[in-house]
């Protein structure tokens, strides 16, 4: 299975952010999934990457030329794809994964995650999306889709692939839940 994993190019300033994202590709090898990310060699997208290639696994990154061209691409994985820009690396993602995960991150991770999220309610995506909701990261998110369920600009139906765990024995279970 692909796990597609949305996350910051930064490792953000709690220790806790770095040690649950190693825990996540641990999990994502030692399970036989492979993981697709953005194709950085930085913050927690390098993190991630290289603990699962550390434990034998495979890694697609999906990397804009802009970003080999700033050095920041990850020269080391299973498979590189540089693509023209980021709507291309969005797209490509999203055509690769089974699982989409969104990490705590920053903008450019509610940016993608966002179209994933949007697909879903539009039935365009049957896979699940799920928020690693880490120490509340993504309640102000959660609150966000139910207001817009709150104030009549959406379903609980059409939000039904949309998930926010608190830790990865939550995200297993969604994920065997969905498939199942």
């Amino acid at each position: 299975m692909n796990i597609t994993v949305y996350l910051g190019a930064h490792e953000g300033n709690d220790p806790i952010y770095k040690k649950a994202v190693e825990e996540l590709g641990i999990w994502i090898a030692d399970n036989g999934n492979r993981l697709v990310y953005g194709g950085s060699d930085e913050g927690l997208m390098a993190v991630i990457a290289d603990t699962v290639l550390a434990r034998g696994g495979d890694v697609t990154g999906i990397e804009a030329q802009m970003f080999v061209d700033k050095g920041v691409a990850h020269h080391n994985l299973t498979q590189l794809v540089v693509v023209p820009n980021i709507v291309e690396r969005r797209t490509r993602m999203i055509e690769l994964g089974d699982v989409f995960i969104a990490f705590p991150g920053g903008t450019g991770t509610l940016e993608e995650i966002s179209e994933v999220v949007s697909k879903i309610c539009l039935d365009q995506l049957d896979q699940p999306c799920i928020f690693y909701n880490l120490n509340g990261f993504y309640d102000d998110m959660k609150a966000f889709l139910q207001h817009t369920v709150d104030a009549g600009f959406s379903t609980t139906e059409r939000q039904h692939g949309i998930y926010f765990a608190s830790d990865l024995a939550e995200i297993e279970r969604i994920i065997a839940t969905h498939n199942a």
